[in-house]
């Protein structure tokens, strides 16, 4: 069996009478992309927040890398390899490419940005975010306004950024959101790639995404994981067609 990079155990949060997440229990193995899907007000949002510790669960706990995480906080789990990409865009729109890619790594120390222009001219930070932004095809962008990218341009830059924290392990929440046909096919491709460098635990309502990118898939209903498989083994689930997928199957 592939190593564990990253698991929760029992996760579990409430919100008053509202349970948004059941003992929730996932593994992402090195090597893998592990989707997570489900109906709006699932809990996928919550989960994500428990992962990434932006939100303490009230009972579980999150390990990566085989140490438990549970209690640190966002920049920790940062520095520790774990590269968030968010459903809304984070960046800063008014900064060049370079600069969000720069600031990125920095900001995961937890200082707020203004007090790191300075290390803009850092030349250890510079060819990190430069080889960050080659990665994912907008070197020769480097110094354009982020608002003036495309949108799934921007969502490149958010890899990018991740990936100047040298991340051991990804979290991304709908990359394709918003990209259309043709940029959710060019996303595809890079995610599929990008899995040799660290593994991805993916929210996505693509199925067409989902189901050519995903080595395994979680589904997630009313804050409890009913079934965990390979596409085929999801597509074949009564219990997951009835729940969410219905004829998408």
């Amino acid at each position: 069996m592939s190593e564990v990079v990253l698991a929760t155990y029992g996760l579990s949060k409430s919100f008053g009478a509202l349970k948004a997440t059941q003992d929730v229990s996932i593994e992402l193995r090195m090597g893998e992309i592990h989707a997570i899907i489900g109906p709006n007000g699932a809990g996928k949002s919550t989960l994500i927040q428990q992962i990434c510790g932006a939100l303490r669960p009230d009972s579980g706990r999150v390990e990566l890398l085989g140490r438990d995480v549970s209690d640190w906080s966002i920049q920790a789990r940062a520095r520790a390899g774990l590269g968030r990409t968010f459903q809304i865009s984070q960046l800063a729109m008014e900064d060049t490419v370079l600069e969000n890619a720069v600031l990125g790594a920095i900001g995961a120390e937890g200082t707020p940005w203004r007090f790191w222009r300075p290390a803009l001219n850092t030349a250890e930070l510079t060819e990190r975010a430069e080889a960050a932004l080659d990665r994912v095809g907008l070197e020769g962008l480097r110094d354009m306004r982020c608002a003036n990218l495309s949108h799934g341009q921007r969502r490149q830059l958010e890899v990018a950024v991740a990936l100047t924290l040298r991340p051991r392990a990804f979290i991304m929440d709908e990359p394709m959101a918003g990209l259309g046909a043709e940029g959710s096919r060019t996303m595809t491709g890079f995610l599929d790639q990008l899995r040799d460098e660290a593994p991805i635990l993916l929210v996505e309502h693509d199925m067409d995404a989902v189901f050519a990118l995903a080595d395994r898939i979680s589904v997630l209903v009313y804050g409890q994981i009913i079934a965990t498989g390979t596409a085929a083994e999801i597509r074949a689930s009564k219990a997951v067609r009835d729940a969410y997928l219905g004829d998408a199957a």
